[in-house]
C-alpha cells in the first residue's frame, strides 16, 4: 500500500495527458516524456529522433542564432548579465529544452568557463587578471548550481575544471546546518527557518540529481542526503517564519513556472526530490498542492514566467503547461499513481 494519501487518477484516455506531452509538435517536452513517464533509452531511434527534431525546433534555433561567433550571448565580460538572456541562461535553458552537444554549444561552455576561478567557483564577470583568477569569494550558489546543471548535461561531468567546480561545492557546504552561505540570504534572518541559502541550495541539488548515485563520491552522497533533510525538515515550501515562531507556506513556490533560473517552486523541489528516488512523508503537503493544482481536464497550468525577457517565450501564463503538466506526471508517477 502507498504510504500517501493521495487521490487515484483517471485512466480515461480522454483525460489523459501523457498523449498530449507526446505530441511531436512540441519535441522538447516530448523527448523527456519518453525517456521519464515511458521509460526509453536515451539510445532509443524514437528518443533519438526526437532529440534531432529539438535542434530544428523555433526555440532553439533562435537562441542559437543570437550567439556570437565567439561563443557568448549579449555580453562579452559577464556570463550572467542582462539577467535572461546572458550566456549562462541560454545554456541553462538549451539543457532544459534537451538541446544536444554542438559546436556552437561547446563554444558558450568555453566562454562560460573562463569565468571560473581558480577556487573551482564560478562567477559573473570574466576576470582580466591573474589576482581575479585567484578571487576567494565564496557566494552564490546558485549559480555554481545552474551552471554544474547544464555542464552535466552536455556531458561536462568528467572535465577536469567541472570535478574542480564538485570539489568547490563540497568544501564550501555547511556540513552542519546545510546549504551554502550567501550575501543576499537571508533578507530577514528572523523570517526564515534555514541558516544558509535555501533557493540556492536547491540549485546545487538539482544538478546533483543528475548525476547517478554509483557515480557520486561518498562526500558528494553525504551533501545530497544533508540537502534533502534539509528540504524535507522544511517540507519543501514551509521555511519561512512567523513572529511566533510558527511556519509560514514560501507563497511564490505554491505558483509553478518554466524556466526557473535561480528560482524555484514546490513543484521543482519535488521532481529533484523523485529523481534522487526518495519518498518521506513530509513531502505530502507539497504533493497535495501538486494534486490540488490539476485542472479537470488533467492538466497543469503555468503560473509563473520569464516571457518578454527572455530570447524566447514558453506557453502563455494561466494556460495548460506541457512544461508544468510533465514535472507534475514526473512525481506522480514515482508513487504509482494512475494519470
Amino acid at each position: 500500500m502507498n504510504m500517501f494519501n493521495l487521490m487515484a487518477i483517471s485512466s480515461n484516455e480522454n483525460l489523459n495527458p501523457l498523449s498530449w506531452l507526446l505530441e511531436k509538435n512540441y519535441p522538447s517536452v516530448r523527448f523527456w516524456a519518453l525517456l521519464d513517464l515511458m521509460d526509453k533509452s536515451s539510445t532509443n531511434p524514437e528518443v533519438l529522433e526526437t532529440q534531432n527534431n529539438i535542434m530544428k525546433s523555433p526555440e532553439i534555433m533562435h537562441i542559437l542564432e543570437a550567439q556570437n561567433k565567439e561563443g557568448y550571448w549579449i555580453n562579452k565580460t559577464n556570463i550572467y548579465l542582462p539577467k535572461y538572456t546572458a550566456t549562462t541562461h541560454c545554456l541553462l535553458i538549451l539543457a532544459e529544452l534537451g538541446a544536444k552537444k554542438t559546436p556552437e554549444i561547446e563554444k558558450g561552455i568555453e566562454f562560460v568557463y573562463r569565468s571560473q576561478r581558480n577556487s573551482g567557483h564560478f562567477l559573473v564577470d570574466i576576470p582580466k587578471t591573474k589576482k581575479g583568477k585567484s578571487s576567494s569569494v565564496k557566494d552564490g550558489c546558485c549559480i555554481d548550481g545552474n551552471i554544474l546543471t547544464y555542464l552535466i548535461h552536455f556531458g561536462y561531468l568528467n572535465d577536469d575544471r567541472t570535478k574542480k567546480l564538485l570539489n568547490f561545492i563540497i568544501d564550501y557546504h555547511s556540513d552542519d546546518s546545510a546549504g551554502w552561505k550567501c550575501r543576499s540570504y537571508p533578507i530577514n534572518k528572523n523570517g526564515v527557518f534555514p541558516i544558509n541559502c535555501y533557493m540556492g541550495a536547491v540549485k546545487v541539488l538539482k544538478a546533483l540529481s543528475f548525476i547517478p548515485k554509483e557515480k557520486r563520491s561518498k562526500s558528494l552522497n553525504f551533501l545530497v542526503d544533508r540537502e534533502v533533510e534539509n528540504i524535507l525538515e522544511n517540507y519543501i515550501y514551509k521555511y519561512l517564519r512567523n513572529p511566533d515562531g510558527s511556519r509560514k507556506d514560501k507563497a511564490g513556490w505554491k505558483k509553478f513556472g518554466f524556466p526557473l533560473f535561480y528560482q524555484s517552486d514546490a513543484l521543482e523541489v519535488l521532481d529533484i526530490l523523485v529523481r534522487l528516488g526518495k519518498s518521506d512523508d513530509r513531502m505530502q503537503p507539497a504533493i497535495d498542492l501538486v494534486l490540488k493544482s490539476r485542472q479537470p481536464n488533467h492538466k497543469w497550468l503555468l503560473n509563473n514566467t520569464f516571457n518578454s525577457k527572455m530570447l524566447v517565450n514558453f506557453e502563455e501564463k494561466g494556460k495548460p503547461s506541457k512544461w508544468i503538466t510533465l514535472r507534475a506526471l514526473r512525481v506522480l508517477k514515482h508513487f504509482g499513481i494512475e494519470y
